[in-house]
């Protein structure tokens, strides 16, 4: 039986992304589908738990973590790095809108800079949550800049804007190229 986890010197350090993929051997009759609401369950309490443990500044640091660790991988297994720019993120919008992530928007694509403004409506996330008055789309901020980051080769922070907990009815997302990056 493969590990999903890869052993290194004293600890367990990666995921074996290839073992988690492996979906339909496992639910041969369920399948990859479940309901937001359940995923959804997963999620917050999971932010509950590392808030009460860590702190909410943790909790944030952590879900960005591993979005961005997922955004690159989505990036590896889903996307065309070979691409010019607009018909990367047109296969983009067409990949999160067939796994059900939502659908993206690109508001601003600043090719000299690297600036991006994006939006995401009907988030995976967040959308139909109540009013908090707080952004909580830190896995999503992780992931888009882990994207970005696969496809630029250039570290990205990325920091949602708006959002549905906060009273709006997409998610926007403003992404930064930080540092120098690899040319």
């Amino acid at each position: 039986m493969e590990k999903i986890f890869k052993r290194g010197e004293k600890e367990i350090t990666a995921l074996s992304w290839d073992a988690i993929f492996r979906v339909e051997e496992g639910r041969k009759k369920l399948g990859e589908q479940m309901p937001v609401s359940v995923y959804r369950m997963f999620e917050y309490s999971m932010r509950n738990a590392l808030t009460q443990m860590y702190g909410k500044e943790s909790m944030i640091k952590v879900f960005r973590m591993a979005g961005e660790e997922a955004g690159q991988e989505f990036y590896k297994r889903y996307l065309d790095g070979d691409l010019m720019l607009n018909d990367f993120l047109a296969q983009l919008q067409q990949k999160l809108l067939e796994y059900s992530f939502g659908m993206l928007r690109v508001e601003k694509f600043d090719v000299q800079t690297g600036h991006a403004v994006l939006t995401v409506s009907e988030d995976l996330d967040c959308s139909g949550l109540p009013v908090s008055g707080e952004t909580v789309c830190n896995y999503d901020e992780g992931f888009i800049a882990g994207i970005l980051k696969a496809y630029t080769q250039k570290d990205y922070v990325v920091t949602e804007v708006d959002c549905w907990a906060t009273g709006d009815t997409v998610c926007r997302f403003d992404a930064r190229v930080v540092g120098k990056g690899k040319s």
